[in-house]
């Protein structure tokens, strides 16, 4: 049977967007002022015709009526609700539904409040622990970070302007014509922005722009991928600046620091773009089946920056595969996080031990795939890819990552990482952590879900030791 669409909260802000009123609406979308008013309370679905209407008369595509979003505020509300710090009873998941189809923005505000008391009660953790330790000046809070993350994930990872502006500079440069390279980049940099490039030997050291002497320092023990990159995002930071900082002020961040990370990040965005450029790359991507490492090669980048790249492509009119990427390190922390899928990413605590991105720090020259499952029933394609980043030293630690990507199911044919999986088999269940994860059944679950009850059965031992209720 299939699932009823329930669009009205969507369908309301495209229509007081234009500043129609109801009755203009309706009559535009053939419909009754009364059915529209239904619709938009999600009292009725839409049918189909009356979808395809929409898409034409707000000039839209499906993708700006879906309910991915929904199911992003579900995720991420019910993890907040379910915080301990609430000291509340924790709603269920179909109030919680109800709340994000009806009253999106409410589920909105309340994310933000909650965000707001997780880092009052950060930065009061660390001044007490400054003050107990007689230090001063505690290490700052990583909130603006996930405020971030939050900027990108409700974004799709696809900030269009900024896109399509470093595509066009691409051209322009002729970066879109074949690989860019270091010899490209390097003169492009010296021929347009008068910069000259040289190379140092810090172990750590990424990049340093000299704004007096017009110098671009490198790290030479940096592998060239990632000197091209650093090029790019210098050229991007002296051409892009006025798009970057519209986009930092529409977001209206609560801190500089936050504003300063997305800075990077948007930056970092446009490197991206401007050395795989959209089209080029969708394209590139559809004929090898979204193969990294011969996409890898074709654009001369390293796989980290196509592994993102493909998360990106969400263009309006020219979507890709909607694919998550994800980075963690070795505690299991996620240092990068980015979807334009239903995939949903813990915000505290560890991730799903079921997932294969784990795996992927045993085995870093072999790829890993999964056919996955989430508590939600969407199934997905995950690869996972083990990462180790040289330190130049012998007494320094290499550093150590593992990179995932994913789609739904639904796309395998488009992914050559699907090739030989059982696609109508079991899938292996995974969850977004054991805090709000409702399997009842995981062998692997480290503690209870916060909003569920449970017993410990003195005469009846599992692998879990604690049973729900």
């Amino acid at each position: 049977m299939r699932e009823k669409l329930f669009i009205g909260p969507r369908l309301r802000m495209l229509r007081q967007g234009r500043a129609w009123t109801l009755e203009a609406c309706a009559s535009r979308l053939g419909l009754s002022p009364s059915y529209l008013s239904q619709i938009e309370a999600n009292q009725r679905p839409v049918t189909a015709r009356v979808l395809i209407d929409a898409m034409r008369v707000f000039e839209v595509d499906a993708a700006a009526l879906d309910a991915a979003d929904d199911q992003r505020l579900i995720a991420d509300l019910r993890e907040a609700a379910a915080d301990p710090v609430s000291g509340a009873e924790t709603p269920g998941l179909a109030e919680i539904k109800q709340v994000v189809t009806n009253a999106p923005h409410f589920a909105r505000a309340y994310l933000a409040l909650h965000r707001a008391y997780r880092q009052l009660d950060e930065r009061l953790k660390q001044t007490e622990e400054a003050v107990s330790l007689d230090e001063r000046g505690a290490a700052s809070a990583l909130l603006p970070y996930e405020e971030v993350r939050d900027f990108f994930h409700y974004k799709d990872n696809y900030i269009h302007a900024l896109d399509v502006a470093a595509e066009a500079l691409a051209a322009e440069l002729g970066l879109d014509l074949g690989r860019a390279g270091e010899a490209v980049l390097e003169r492009c940099l010296a021929e347009r922005l008068d910069v000259t490039v040289e190379h140092a030997s810090e172990l750590d050291l990424l990049r340093r722009y000299e704004p007096e002497t017009r110098r671009l320092v490198l790290g030479a023990a940096q592998p060239a991928a990632t000197r091209g990159f650093q090029m790019a995002y210098q050229i991007a930071a002296m051409t892009l600046t006025d798009i970057v900082e519209a986009e930092l002020e529409a977001a209206s961040f609560r801190s500089e620091s936050a504003a300063q990370v997305c800075r990077t990040g948007l930056l970092n965005y446009a490197a991206g773009a401007l050395l795989l450029p959209y089209e080029r790359f969708r394209e590139a991507a559809r004929q090898v089946r979204h193969d990294i490492e011969q996409l890898s090669l074709i654009f001369q980048t390293s796989l980290e920056q196509v592994f993102h790249r493909l998360s990106t492509l969400q263009r309006p009119g020219a979507r890709g595969v909607p694919f998550y990427f994800v980075r963690l390190d070795r505690a299991g922390n996620i240092t990068k996080r980015h979807s334009a899928t239903r995939f949903h990413f813990a915000r505290f605590g560890g991730t799903c031990p079921m997932w294969n991105v784990h795996d992927a720090f045993s085995r870093p020259d072999a790829w890993m795939v999964q056919l996955a499952e989430m508590p939600d029933g969407v199934r997905y394609v995950c690869v996972a890819k083990g990462l180790v980043k040289s330190s130049g030293a012998y007494l320094r630690a290499d550093r150590r990552y593992a990179l995932g990507l994913g789609c739904e199911a639904q796309y395998a044919e488009q992914l050559v990482y699907a090739d030989g999986l059982d696609l109508s088999g079991p899938s292996a269940p995974i969850g977004i952590s054991c805090r709000i994860c409702e399997r009842g059944d995981c062998s692997q679950r480290a503690f209870p879900p916060v909003d569920r009850a449970f017993e410990v059965r003195e005469n009846d031992r599992r692998w879990v030791p604690f049973a729900l209720k």
